[in-house]
């Protein structure tokens, strides 16, 4: 098997570079996730390993089905339901950036243009042995959590007040069974109280395995396209000069605004009587966090409800706006009706696609002039080539079109559904749920837009001074390397030891 120009597919190195991308990047994603449980409290109910592999194989698009028998009011058929559709985006995001960065630079040891069969090689390879740890995690993550029954009531209550503080959040089929069993609910309530339920988890192999399929697949291809200095396949250098400058920006200016959301968590912490709850939930969730902002304060609207337990733990004005009975509709109107400084988020969200098209506009190509090779000058725009409205025509339909597909595969990302109750008797005794989902349709309507105008003004702003075109990288086969020229496409350059070139 051969790539093209007569190269053959080199499996030694394509074999180790796979082996030591996927085995670094799962290696971090379980860290983080151990770390985040750990920092949260979540061992003290079952063991850290399965939990964390649990997790892990949920942030890769995975699928984790809880189930289990209570016994905690002497009845049989007692049963704890659940369900969980959530991503730990914290550990996504880790994981992402760590295999995406390991593929490319093992991609520029292929010379300055890789061949279709050594790419799918290469790609291949990371998915194969990807699936493979996977596959693991999903054998590993199986385990029984024990959930105190004490946990159901307010701390410093005692075991009376306990009793009522149950007995008033019971829904009123509850409340008539206690008034005709004589006050026997009421004395089972003090069992409760004292009891611990057992609650296992199961990792779905099939659909977590679908899942990661696609998620790597993703990874990989998101990458290709987000790297500038990667070479590509024969035919796909105008994705050089078209795509890869919008979306680098783009991930770019999200990753950012994820740092200010862990940064934000940080800060939180120092002051806070929990800081480990706080930088827990921060490493899993400020992603989640991030990524459901950035499209409300482009005015994205969301829906969802809340309640229980789990309502305790959104932010506030959100947990008061989503208390209703359900299908509430999330705006930044509806929130700064009960907090005004809702609108900061509004502004951040503007200036973070104003960033974006600023670098999309430096990282394009002006007509007229050469992108520098790596290490060279920065490239003198020619100002009389190319119109500066034809510059700022061609960033904002790109990073339109970028900023259409990013804003709502951010919506389907950041989905949040989970549910948990203590059933008895058919009745749902303690009922605690969540579930917020955005408005897909109207995000990549609203992302085109946006895209639109932020790539528009962010190129003038950069043609006024100066900034176009600066940051323009040439493709891998027009950069100069050490053996005296240029390459060309369909000639794969010497394969040096390390090979590539630096970020």
């Amino acid at each position: 098997m051969s790539a093209s120009g007569g190269v053959r597919v080199p499996w030694g190195p394509a074999l180790l570079a796979a082996i030591a991308s996927v085995s670094w990047a799962f290696l971090a994603m379980v860290g983080i996730a151990a770390l985040g449980l750990h920092l949260i409290g979540a061992d003290g109910a079952g063991a850290l390993g399965p939990m964390a592999a649990a997790a892990t194989v949920l942030a890769v698009g995975g699928s984790v089905t809880p189930s289990g028998d209570v016994g905690v009011f002497g009845l049989e058929g007692a049963q704890a339901h659940a369900a969980i559709d959530i991503a730990p985006l914290g550990v996504s995001l880790v994981g992402a950036l760590l295999l995406g960065w390991l593929f490319v630079r093992s991609l520029r040891g292929a010379g300055a243009v890789i061949g279709w069969a050594e790419l799918a090689a290469r790609a291949g390879l990371v998915a194969l042995f990807f699936l493979l740890l996977l596959a693991g995690l999903a054998w590993v993550g199986n385990d029984t959590v024990t959930i105190d029954g004490a946990t159901l009531v307010r701390r410093g209550l005692g075991t009376e007040q306990a009793e009522h503080d149950l007995l008033s959040r019971l829904p009123e089929q509850l409340g008539d069974i206690a008034e005709i069993g004589g006050g026997l609910l009421p004395d089972r309530l003090s069992d409760l109280v004292g009891a611990k339920a057992s609650v296992g988890f199961t990792v779905t192999p099939g659909r977590s395995l679908l899942g990661g399929a696609v998620w790597v697949v993703a990874v990989l291809l998101l990458a290709l396209l987000a790297s500038r200095r990667t070479p590509l396949p024969p035919g796909g250098q105008a994705l050089h000069r078209s795509v890869r400058p919008a979306v680098s920006a783009l991930c770019g200016v999200l990753v950012l605004a994820v740092g200010a959301g862990l940064a934000a968590g940080v800060y939180a912490a120092i002051g806070d009587d929990h800081p480990g709850l706080v930088l827990g939930s921060a490493l899993l969730g400020a992603v989640n966090g991030v990524w459901i902002g950035v499209p409300l304060g482009l005015f994205v609207p969301w829906y969802g409800r809340a309640s229980g337990a789990l309502r305790h733990a959104l932010p506030d004005p959100v947990d008061d706006l989503l208390a209703g009975p359900g299908g509430e509709r999330l705006t930044v109107g509806r929130l700064a009706e009960l907090d005004g400084r809702v609108w900061l988020l509004v502004v951040a969200s503007v200036l973070l696609m104003l960033a974006a098209g600023v670098l999309t506009a430096a990282r394009t190509p002006v007509g007229g002039s050469r992108p520098s090779p790596v290490g060279g000058s920065r490239p003198s725009p020619v100002r009389g080539s190319r119109p500066p409205a034809a510059f700022a025509g061609w960033c904002a339909l790109r990073l339109g079109v970028v900023t259409a597909l990013a804003l709502p595969l951010l919506v389907g990302l950041t989905r949040v559904s989970a549910g948990a109750s203590l059933s008895v008797l058919g009745f749902d005794a303690f009922g605690a749920g969540i579930e917020l989902y955005g408005n897909a349709a109207l995000a990549t309507a609203l992302g085109a837009g946006w895209g639109a105008a932020a790539g528009a003004a962010g190129a003038l702003a950069a043609w006024a001074t100066g900034a176009a075109g600066r940051r323009a990288v040439a493709p891998a086969w027009q950069r100069v390397e050490g053996d005296g020229g240029p390459r060309r496409p369909g000639r794969s350059g010497p394969r040096g030891p390390g090979g590539g070139r630096g970020v």
